[in-house]
């Protein structure tokens, strides 16, 4: 298919603007990351602090998009599906964190689940302070990427499928979760991509400690305020590519869903 003019025009301005914001900005940070060698590339994110760090925000970041995809589906699906009273201050609540700025977020957490905690609930310092603060931030992602779609599928297919006999799993399974299975993908690439570069709704609360309860941006910041940017770029660079492939694990996993359907 030939592009027009217009099209054609339309393409090459997307295209560098899509350069100067994203492309040119990663390859300058690939390009730090590389420019003291494999040597200190692999040194830089082998290092025990800055390994301990790495797996805790990704394995935390893949706990919470795990999460998210069961909690965010079922909120869609009561949002779209049922009535009840209270339903549009839900609607509103589910924002909130895309409201907040992270460092509210962190000063909202410290308060509720510090060592004043109101509640009786001291996380503070804990691995499980950076899961609240990852889940917090990330909530509203594959609710607000699901609600629309289901809101729009035809409730005559489920109808027709439970008359010829199939159970609610089945009509699920077969019929829903296939024309779902895109948004979930998209909403949970999404909260993946914001759990790994989380930083401000969990400064306060998980108290940063090396080798226990430091993220990535922090050991990032620390690299940078060190005057040590090959380090911060090779732990940017690493982040990066698991960000690629979780995406690319994820649109796999969508498309197959889809042909099962």
């Amino acid at each position: 298919m030939r592009l027009t003019r217009a099209s054609g025009l339309g393409l090459g301005v997307a295209m560098l603007w899509f350069s100067l914001l994203v492309l040119i900005p990663l390859a300058a940070v690939v390009a730090t990351a590389a420019a003291g060698g494999w040597d200190g590339f692999w040194q830089a994110v082998t290092n025990e602090q800055t390994a301990a760090a790495i797996r805790l925000t990704v394995g935390t970041a893949l706990l919470v998009t795990v999460v998210n995809v069961v909690m965010g589906t079922l909120i869609a699906w009561v949002l779209v599906r049922d009535r009840f009273p209270g339903q549009r201050a839900l609607e509103v609540l589910i924002d909130v964190p895309f409201a907040l700025p992270t460092i509210v977020a962190g000063l909202v957490l410290l308060s509720l689940y510090g060592p004043d905690s109101p509640l009786g609930v001291d996380i503070a310092n804990t691995r499980a302070a950076v899961f609240l603060a990852f889940l917090f931030v990330t909530l509203p992602f594959v609710v607000r990427t699901v609600q629309p779609v289901l809101a729009e599928l035809d409730r005559e297919v489920e109808e027709a499928a439970a008359s010829l006999g199939a159970s609610r799993l089945t009509t699920f399974r077969r019929i829903i979760l296939p024309a779902l299975a895109p948004a979930i993908a998209a909403g949970a690439a999404l909260s993946f991509a914001r759990g790994v570069s989380e930083y401000g709704s969990l400064v306060l609360l998980s108290g940063n400690l090396p080798r226990r309860t430091e993220v990535t941006s922090v050991r990032i910041l620390s690299s940078i305020e060190n005057d040590n940017l090959d380090n911060a770029a090779a732990v940017a660079t690493v982040l990066l590519a698991v960000s690629f492939a979780v995406i690319v694990a994820l649109d796999v996993i969508q498309r197959r869903v889809g042909r099962r359907g």
